[in-house]
Formats: C-alpha cells, sequence, structure tokens
C-alpha cells in the first residue's frame, strides 16, 4: 500500500500549503483594510471575491464590536490554523502507518 501512503502524504503535504496561503490571504485582506483601497483594484477585489465566502457565515454569526473593529479574519485564521495543526498531521501519520 505504499502508493496510497505516498497520495495521502502528498495531499498533506498540499493541503499544508494551500492553508499557509489561505491564511496570507485573510491577514493581507485584513491590513489592505486599514487603509481604505480603491475597490475596483483587481487584487482587492481578487482578495474580497476568495475570503468572503468564509467571512460571511462568520460575520453572521459573531456582530461587529462595538468600535467597529471585524474579528472575523481574526477567527478564519484561528480556524485554519486548527485544521492545519490537527489534519495535516492527521493524515501525515495515517500515511506513515500505511507504508
Amino acid at each position: 500500500m505504499p502508493f496510497v501512503a505516498y497520495f495521502i502524504s502528498a495531499f498533506a503535504s498540499i493541503l499544508s500549503t494551500v492553508l499557509s496561503i489561505y491564511t496570507w490571504m485573510f491577514i493581507i485582506r485584513a491590513v489592505i483594510s486599514w487603509v481604505s483601497p480603491d475597490p475596483w483594484n483587481p487584487i482587492v477585489q481578487f482578495l474580497a471575491r476568495a475570503t468572503d465566502p468564509v467571512l460571511r457565515p462568520i460575520q453572521q454569526l459573531i456582530p461587529m464590536w462595538r468600535l467597529g473593529i471585524d474579528i472575523s479574519p481574526i477567527i478564519a485564521i484561528l480556524g485554519l490554523q486548527f485544521i492545519q495543526r490537527w489534519l495535516v498531521p492527521s493524515l501525515q501519520e495515517l500515511a506513515w502507518t500505511l507504508q
């Protein structure tokens, strides 16, 4: 079963990279939002399209703080970090046991 083990290991590695990139997208979007960017900028539009599907449900569950601070990117980043630190090692361990 080394083929399945290598496949799971490769999938875990790619998943880790994708989660890291997505985490950075949330960080960049949060930093950009502090400077009121041009909404027609293609980078701003891409970041909004890529991160809104995750942020909207969080924003509906947790309202803004009294000062108008949106903590949904922080919650999304914590969720991504949890997945990255729990699921990826679990998949790698599964691949290791299948070898």
